[in-house]
């Protein structure tokens, strides 16, 4: 069998030649390791020696990319990079104070007699106390969700999960906007279902498309982010929304309306899908955002009538939130700590958006001043990977934009030039730090 050291040495010979090019991406460990006919630990001994030559670079999630600008000789690394320093690709706010609050919340739970309670487990339908505070949590202009229609999950992407399988069967189609939100593409392929990109435009999702998309070949379901649109942070006003929702009438077709990032918007937001449409609408939220993604429930309000086969979707998944995390929740809500924590989180989002208005000046960004990201499209010749590979040189981690391509040539197109910024997950200070860099290695190019 070939030593690893070898097969490293053919894929280094490449790179020098030219016949893999900087920021070209290097096939994931497990089908390298088919081709080649080695054991996956072979492969992995083998990137591992390009890692410490400094020849490759390897992303948690993304892949392992050949380095835009090698180490010189004699300077290789001693251990592989698996993580940039500076995370852009996390999204998840977090303000001073916030582990003390959530403390202070919880420790009720931790007496003994509590405590037994509160580690039992909980149907899908959660309790009185967690309807009634997750009703008035997610209330908003011209909407309020009725509490016998409120169903608990581990998290929003869990709540997700949740509305498709209740929705879709195994090789149904879903549309969606061209760009989505990645999780969503994961749980459409272990769902077997057909995600259907849909055309957007500044308003967001286009009632149009939709039909069209419909008439070509039947939609089982559309999800939709009408409000700070990940990655776009575009928000869909209410005129578009009000088409959207007869749209989907017309076509009898159920919404899968994504609001987990409505919170940074509150009563600007304006009327949600489900006001217009409550008849067919599946709201998802959750509080991963709002609080903390370590210890979260996920929201699904359900039209009338669909609340037992949701909640049947959501135990045969294993999706239902667990209890001690429910009891949790409904104390931050009702203690207002929840409440607390998103007007600082507005408050350091906005913040958050001023630097790169600063940073990035003159470049083509789009961002929302409230969102907690922001959608660069790169100046030329900039591609995404090639991009995101000179930005992890730098001890700096982007996603690239083809990430949220929902499929076909057309949406990665659309992204094939841009990048999303993550801005919640790190310091001030550093993001500022971050943001410049990636502002001169945009400017002086590849």
């Amino acid at each position: 069998m070939e030593d690893y050291r070898s097969l490293a040495d053919r894929i280094a010979a490449d790179i020098s030649a030219g016949r893999l090019k900087p920021g070209q991406r290097l096939p994931p460990q497990r089908q390298f390791a088919r081709r080649r006919g080695i054991a996956a630990s072979t492969a992995g001994r083998v990137y591992g020696e390009l890692v410490r030559r400094g020849l490759v670079v390897g992303e948690v999630g993304r892949g392992t990319f050949v380095r835009a600008f090698p180490v010189p000789s004699g300077r290789a690394l001693a251990e592989p990079a698996t993580r940039a320093p500076v995370d852009l690709e996390v999204d998840h706010p977090s303000v001073p104070g916030q582990s003390e609050l959530l403390a202070a919340g919880i420790e009720p739970l931790l007496r003994p007699d509590v405590l037994e309670e509160a580690t039992r487990t909980a149907p899908a339908a959660g309790t009185p106390a967690a309807r009634e505070a997750a009703a008035g949590l997610l209330a908003t202009a011209g909407w309020r969700p009725a509490r016998d229609r409120l169903l608990f999950a581990g998290n929003a992407r869990q709540a997700i999960a949740g509305a498709l399988a209740t929705l879709v069967r195994p090789g149904g189609r879903v549309g969606v906007e061209r760009l989505t939100y990645p999780p969503v593409k994961e749980v459409a392929a272990r769902l077997a279902i057909v995600l259907v990109p849909l055309a957007t435009d500044e308003q967001g999702l286009r009632p149009d498309a939709l039909a069209a998309a419909h008439r070509s070949s039947p939609l089982s379901a559309v999800y939709v982010q009408p409000t700070l649109h990940n990655p776009t942070s575009v928000t869909t006003g209410q005129e578009r929304r009000r088409r959207l929702a007869a749209t989907a009438h017309a076509l009898k077709l159920p919404v899968i309306e994504d609001r987990v990032w409505s919170f940074l918007c509150g009563a600007e937001d304006g009327v949600p899908l489900a006001a217009y449409a409550p008849e067919r609408t599946y709201v998802v939220d959750g509080l991963s955002k709002r609080v903390a993604p370590g210890l979260t429930v996920g929201f699904l309000v359900v039209p009338e009538g669909r609340g037992e086969d949701a909640a049947r979707a959501l135990r045969s998944g294993g999706w239902t939130a667990g209890r001690f995390a429910l009891e949790a929740a409904v104390r931050w809500m009702e203690d207002g700590i929840v409440t607390r924590l998103v007007e600082a989180k507005r408050a350091d989002a906005a913040a958050r958006q001023r630097l790169v208005a600063e940073h990035l000046h003159g470049l083509a960004v789009r961002a929302d001043p409230r969102a907690c990201f922001a959608w660069w499209r790169l100046p030329r010749p900039w591609r995404a990977e090639r991009f995101a590979a000179a930005a992890a040189e730098r001890g700096i981690a982007v996603t690239p934009g083809p990430a949220f391509a929902a499929a076909g040539r057309a949406a990665e197109g659309a992204a094939a030039d841009c990048v999303r910024l993550g801005l919640a997950s790190v310091p001030l200070p550093e993001l500022a730090r971050a943001l410049r860099t990636l502002a001169g290695v945009a400017r002086t190019g590849p």
